[in-house]
């Protein structure tokens, strides 16, 4: 096997975290950029090295990418894994906050998308590696800005896949189901905060009061993990991948229901009833 050079983001934690010390541990030269650097010390005592890294920061961005391009002279792998959730009724959520959402998950995404890629096409080969969700196919009540931030990141990934192709890069998305990371830890307070007053109140705290006991089940980090570790070392990766907990239940659910029956359905699993 050829060791890689592979920028992962959102690697001071979870799915992220999971996955640089994963490639790490199969030999690849690992950059893993975070804005909690001193969570990635595990990383570095691997041997991977740690960027500090505000997603939400162009010049952060230009920089992290230039930084493997110096040390290394290429970029084979990119993992845009980092990520953040917003949750509250479309309603209620202010705009600011949505932008703020989209420009995480999905423009974040695209900028490092177009910062590799020029030197991904003149040495004719690498691999994206976009870190969606299940809900990049499905959705479920207050969660509208998140959803539409997986479902944007999952069209632009097809989009791109084709585009880049013909000049040796492959496009992978990666759909998790349910993982038991830090992700879901602000869940209980923005339902509150957002909805927990007026029209919406009533499902917020219903959803609330199911997320403050935790995930009672769920796949550790590790899974996907491997999982993304099998693309970065296959020759000829498949296009999607769903990995976790109820991963291929939920998706072959959403594609199969018709469209009241799963909102039936989504309703009544976040413990708000009937339609």
């Amino acid at each position: 096997m050829t060791a890689k050079t592979c920028l992962v983001t959102g690697a001071s934690s979870g799915i992220g975290r999971a996955t640089a010390r994963e490639l790490r541990r199969a030999g690849h030269t690992v950059y893993g950029a975070a804005r909690r650097v001193r969570r990635m010390d595990d990383i570095r005592a691997a041997g991977g090295h740690a960027l500090e890294t505000d997603a939400r920061n162009e010049e952060d961005l230009d920089r992290v990418v230039a930084t493997v391009l110096d040390d290394q002279q290429r970029t084979d792998v990119l993992v845009n894994n980092a990520g953040t959730v917003l949750h509250g009724a479309v309603e209620d959520v202010p705009l600011d906050r949505a932008r703020d959402q989209l420009e995480f998950n999905l423009s974040a995404p695209a900028r490092l998308t177009q910062l590799v890629l020029p030197h991904m096409r003149e040495q004719r080969s690498g691999t994206i590696v976009n870190v969606s969700s299940i809900d990049g196919e499905i959705a479920l009540p207050l969660g509208a800005w998140y959803y539409a931030s997986k479902h944007a990141l999952e069209a632009l990934s097809d989009t791109l896949r084709m585009e880049a192709a013909r000049f040796g890069v492959g496009v992978v998305i990666i759909q998790p189901g349910i993982i038991k990371t830090e992700f879901e830890d602000r869940t209980t307070a923005q339902l509150r905060e957002m909805s927990g007053r007026d029209a919406y109140r009533e499902m917020a705290e219903a959803m609330a009061r199911r997320g403050k006991t935790g995930l009672s089940e769920g796949s550790d980090p590790g899974v996907v993990a491997e999982t993304i570790r099998q693309v970065v070392e296959s020759d000829h990766p498949d296009t999607r991948y769903a990995v976790g907990w109820l991963d291929e239940e939920l998706l072959r659910l959403n594609r199969s229901l018709r469209d009241r029956e799963f909102d039936e359905m989504a309703t009544r699993s976040v413990g708000w009833g009937h339609l």
